[in-house]
């Protein structure tokens, strides 16, 4: 009898154990609200194969991720708690930091080593060099990161930033204009002006860009951020973000064509080719730089930071050039070896 009395308390409280722990198993993996910079075009790829191949859900998060209207757009989501993390022009970020002191949001994870930014012009107009751009007229938003960081650009190549005319054009507009011969030249993203003046007729010889990387702006681009309570009530939430992107990145660095099947399946209507064009100029000529070839995806450099930080401080007319700890925080980065790519 007693034999049989201690079998049954050693079966009673190992069922009592697993009861307790089956609602542990069963709670929700945490959810994280992502926003894009933009519409679901090549440059999201990353993101989206993320999502659908379960690298987030492996690390234990479940992220939502919806498209975005423009990097601002993309800050102000994260700045009003209306998303906890976004993709976003780091220069963005830096603004928006400075016209609202302590908001506290950091970026995590540096995607675009280098600005997308470019001049872009035809070859018919001869300007073939900066210098070539003294009295010309430029077309672009007001919003664009390539005219706000013009007078960076303008300083890199010794020249006025007053030495151009703006003409102020919705983006939809302004290749048009510049195919037209309405313009001299137009600002923009380079992987996303070549194509769209391309779309309207022009060939790929006939365009010539300077890329602001080649002409001595040492601008980063566009980051991951994330939002001062995500960063703080849930910090292992942003480093399980972080690693099933950084994953998916170097999938999508491997085979870019593949990686453009998980756009397509949140936008039916893209048009695949051309966002698989889109897409490796993207990480041609923004992602894989030689910064990111000898210290990994997703960092930065310390020195180089601060100098891009004076640069945008002094292209936006900012008050004071923030610390580099304040706005980029790579603590939450995947381990460096999990970060290095060929």
């Amino acid at each position: 009898m007693l034999t049989r009395l201690h079998v049954c308390r050693r079966w009673f409280l190992a069922a009592s154990l697993a009861l307790i722990a089956a609602p542990t198993l069963a709670e929700p993996l945490p959810k994280v609200k992502f926003t894009l910079d933009w519409r679901f075009e090549g440059p999201s790829a990353p993101f989206l194969l993320a999502k659908a191949k379960g690298y987030f859900q492996a690390e234990g998060v479940d992220v939502e991720i919806d498209s975005g209207s423009g990097s601002a757009g993309a800050v102000t989501r994260v700045a009003t708690g209306a998303y906890e993390m976004g993709f976003a022009d780091f220069n963005a970020l830096v603004e928006y930091d400075a016209k609202t002191p302590g908001s506290k949001i950091q970026a995590v994870y540096m995607v675009y080593n280098a600005t997308p930014a470019a001049v872009l012009t035809l070859k018919k107009t001869g300007i073939s060099k900066p210098a070539d751009l003294v009295g010309k007229t430029l077309a672009a938003p007001v919003f664009d990161a390539g005219r706000k960081a013009w007078p960076a650009f303008a300083k890199s190549n010794k020249l006025d930033p007053a030495s151009v005319k703006w003409q102020t054009v919705e983006p939809a507009l302004r290749e048009t204009l510049l195919a037209r011969g309405d313009v001299d030249a137009i600002t923009g993203f380079y992987f996303t002006s070549v194509l769209n003046l391309e779309a309207r007729g022009v060939k790929s010889e006939d365009i010539v860009a300077l890329k602001y990387p080649d002409h001595g702006v040492e601008l980063y681009g566009n980051a991951i951020i994330a939002s001062p309570k995500l960063l703080a009530e849930n910090p292992k939430a942003v480093s399980a973000v972080l690693r099933g992107f950084n994953r998916a990145l170097k999938d999508t660095l491997a085979n870019p064509a593949a990686a453009i099947a998980y756009v397509k399946e949140r936008d039916p209507l893209i048009n695949v080719p051309l966002e698989t064009r889109r897409l490796k100029l993207a990480l041609d000529h923004s992602v894989l730089t030689a910064e990111v070839r000898a210290n990994g995806l997703g960092a930065v450099t310390a020195e180089r930071m601060q100098r891009s930080l004076a640069e945008t401080a002094e292209a936006y007319g900012l008050s004071r050039v923030p610390a580099a700890a304040e706005l980029f925080n790579p603590a939450f980065l995947p381990a460096r070896a999990e970060r290095m790519v060929k």
